[in-house]
């Protein structure tokens, strides 16, 4: 099939699911979630496929790391989709009404994009997670994942239109575009066909789509994520929190990847912590000040340059600085960061309020992990990614950032004077 091809069969399935009451699509998640349970065998040996191939092609571990799919991974998959189930339907919701002068009644409501094209790069939860979230919202997903993950994402398909087949929902409303990269640029240009693009993976592909498509986009982002360790934090409480945002799940957005210390707190905070990261295997890029304190304890530190503070590592590394003050922090973060998510670890209640006010970010944190950044954790059943544009749709995007809105005007026979 063409893309053409492909896109007007979602828009025919997108009309079906736009009439869809939430029980037949709650029924459709459950029973993709089934139908991905049923296939777990097929579905790992896929994935490990998938792997061999990447560790021929001397693909990294982080992308290795975003590519593995194991019992408990898919086991996540399934508990996504059946958490879809289970959340409100965003269709039909009244975001607001009021009635005019002339007695016309107003509402604005919510309802489906339509086709809904999502481009993303190596991690197969992807597949399901975009899927689900699509079918709850009441739009048809066009599924463009990377080469990489090409046996793993055509397995997960295969359940997930198997499940809408058994749900009696149309199985197109889940497709996967295979072939060449070409195919891809053919996306882009299905303005007409397809009403969103969603890109979702490195800056490389983000910027493409945002540069080439002829089609609207929500921009999803990087995450260069910083964490501040504001003069008044609790030494023992920011060390938990930065090994948690740094060493959970290095090869994710929502990790940290630049520490930033008040140097009030330096002498009590750093050496502790440059101690901590190194028993956890993390490569610490410092700055002048931050090499200083590795010489005293004994840990090495590869010195920072400007390339260092911008990069969103995806490993065990993270750059490092000390600041003299709270500004200072923000001036840092604003030409550094990439807008994704922000942490002060602070016992401050003006420095926890004064950043979360200036910091300029999807996602703001006080004293919290940045790996809580994520539709998940925020109780959207999954999300279709992290958007750090600032349009409609900002932060983890869950069911109503995959709507938008109509007006609906009612009356009673008034015309215009």
């Amino acid at each position: 099939m063409t893309i053409r091809d492909q896109a007007e069969a979602a828009r025919e399935a997108s009309l079906v699911l736009a009439r869809a009451t939430r029980a037949a699509k709650d029924a459709g998640l459950e029973a993709m979630a089934d139908a991905v349970a049923k296939a777990e065998v097929e579905v790992l040996e896929a994935n490990e496929r998938d792997l061999a191939n990447g560790a021929a092609a001397h693909m990294s571990s982080a992308l290795l790391d975003r590519l593995r799919l194991t019992p408990h991974r898919v086991a996540s998959l399934v508990d996504g989709l059946r958490s879809l189930a289970g959340l409100p339907d965003p269709v039909g919701d009244v975001v607001r009404g009021w009635t005019t002068p002339e007695g016309v009644q107003i509402r604005q409501v919510r309802v489906p994009f339509g086709v809904v094209g999502i481009i993303y790069e190596a991690r197969p939860n992807v597949t399901a997670d975009a899927a689900g979230i699509c079918l709850k919202s009441g739009n048809a997903a066009l599924l463009r994942g990377s080469s990489s993950a090409a046996e793993s994402n055509a397995a997960i398909v295969v359940a997930l239109r198997r499940g809408l087949d058994q749900a009696d929902l149309p199985a197109d409303a889940v497709q996967l575009i295979e072939g060449p990269r070409e195919l891809t640029a053919e996306l882009m240009a299905a303005r007409g066909l397809v009403d969103v693009l969603i890109p979702r993976g490195g800056a490389g592909l983000i910027e493409a789509v945002v540069r080439d498509s002829q089609v609207p986009v929500i921009e999803t982002g990087v995450g260069n994520c910083h964490l501040f360790v504001d003069a008044s934090a609790d030494v023992a409480l920011a060390i938990d929190i930065l090994l948690n945002a740094k060493v959970q799940r290095p090869s994710v957005c929502n990790s940290v990847e630049t520490l930033l210390v008040h140097s009030d707190i330096a002498d009590a905070f750093l050496p502790q912590a440059l101690r901590a990261l190194a028993e956890a295997g993390v490569t610490v890029h410092g700055s002048e000040a931050v090499s200083a304190y590795g010489r005293v304890v004994g840990v090495p530190v590869v010195d920072a340059t400007d390339d260092d503070f911008a990069a969103e590592y995806l490993s065990l590394d993270i750059a490092a600085a000390t600041v003299d003050s709270l500004g200072d922090a923000l001036a840092h973060i604003r030409r550094f960061s990439t807008g994704h998510s922000e942490t002060i670890v602070t016992g401050s209640q003006a420095s926890a309020v004064s950043f979360s006010n200036e910091v300029d970010a999807a996602a703001v944190l006080v004293n919290a992990s940045s790996r809580f950044v994520d539709g998940g954790e925020f109780g959207f059943g999954a999300e279709i990614g992290i958007s750090t544009q600032k349009l409609h749709a900002r932060g983890p995007m869950g069911l109503p950032e995959m709507t938008s809105t109509k007006y609906v005007l009612t009356g009673a026979g008034q015309t215009r004077r």
